[in-house]
């Protein structure tokens, strides 16, 4: 049995014309409503930690910027305060509602747009929502050397058995965007036979399933390594230069301060921190595509084929995924963009096709 395809559009509006103006607008200019969240620490079993950011029915969250930095959540963070011992009552007596846990994509968070618009949906419909924050991505530096990679699967295995726990009686359903939805459908491949029956249904957004393909786009394409990757390597490179200072000897500094592209990121702290040989073994080993037709959740896997990050090429066909998965994959849209309507556009389209897929499989 094959995967099914579709290829119906996106309705991209005119004045967006291109991948990369489909992809800039949406992640920058779009409008979008604010999602404000409760923020719970939780520690991992190796002794780091993530955040995850809540937002449920019962829950109440009143912003109040003293409050929030005496708490010591940083400033910029879409999370108001601590998940208290009511919160957490609430969410385990939720019974029989929708769930969805998100996993962003390189250096994203709950305030990334995608993020927001994605979270807004489904919270003004009554589902809880919560982000799961990959390390070091919620402002506050994780306490390892190690950071978060494309292919963590034990990692993805972890936050989604955390937040079943949490809401126990819900009706799960996970969300991965560009690295996280890498991550979530080599989790699904690898883990097939001993998924939670809780988790309903799942979703890949841009998804780089061929990880060589997508990092040697972003390394060797004019435009993405002076515009996509620079933007990547400004959080990233400081973050792992304070981690050298922290951890000394752990990583070649040099190397660190001369990487231009991702594949130099990745040789010089990415795949040896996390247990690869370089960046070939990591983009190798890591990339989800070969898991595709292990996967038995029913699972959409949504790529535009103008996504300047991932090469059309390297986009699985229906014969690399097993019958539970739908290939979505319009001709346009950009990097996790889909902004749709007349100007100055809105985010709606994304959320609203994981809602008819979620809808579907339930």
């Amino acid at each position: 049995m094959t995967a099914q395809l579709d290829t119906s559009a996106c309705p991209t509006p005119f004045w967006l014309p291109d991948p990369h103006s489909q992809t800039l607008y949406s992640a920058l200019v779009t409008p979008t409503h604010t999602l404000r969240f409760v923020r719970e620490r939780v520690d991992t079993p190796d002794g780091d930690f993530i955040d995850l950011d809540w937002s449920a029915p019962g829950i109440v969250v009143k912003p109040d910027r003293h409050e929030k930095q005496a708490q010591g959540i940083p400033r910029e963070a879409m999370a108001d305060r601590w998940l208290n011992a009511h919160d957490t009552g609430v969410l385990n007596s939720t019974q029989n509602t929708h769930a969805l846990v998100l996993l962003h994509g390189l250096e994203g968070s709950s305030s990334s747009r995608y993020a927001q618009s994605i979270m807004q949906y489904f919270r003004a419909r009554g589902w809880v929502v919560v982000m799961a924050h990959f390390r070091g991505c919620s402002g506050v530096p994780n306490r390892l050397a190690r950071a978060y990679y494309s292919g963590d699967s034990e990692e993805v295995g972890f936050i989604l058995k955390t937040v079943q726990q949490r809401a126990p009686h819900a009706l799960w359903h996970a969300v991965g965007v560009s690295l996280g939805g890498n991550a979530l459908l080599k989790y699904l491949g690898q883990h097939a036979a001993d998924i939670a029956p809780s988790l309903h249904s799942a979703a890949a957004v841009a998804a780089p399933l061929d990880l060589w393909a997508a990092g040697e786009q972003l390394s060797r394409n004019f435009f993405c390594k002076t515009v996509y990757t620079r933007f990547f390597l400004r959080s990233l490179k400081p973050k792992v230069i304070e981690k050298a200072k922290q951890f000394p000897g752990t990583v070649d500094v040099m190397r660190i301060h001369r990487a231009r592209t991702l594949r130099d990121f990745d040789d010089a702290y990415t795949a040896p921190m996390h247990g690869f040989q370089d960046a070939d073994d990591y983009w190798r080993k890591a990339s989800s595509k070969p898991w595709l037709s292990h996967i038995k959740l029913p699972t959409l896997v949504l790529n535009a084929r103008n996504d300047p990050f991932i090469p059309e090429g390297s986009l699985p066909s229906p014969r690399d995924g097993s019958d539970v998965v739908l290939l979505h994959q319009p001709a346009e849209g950009g990097h996790a963009g889909f902004t749709t309507g007349a100007f100055p556009g809105n985010l709606l389209w994304l959320p609203q096709r994981l809602a008819r897929f979620f809808e579907r499989s339930s």
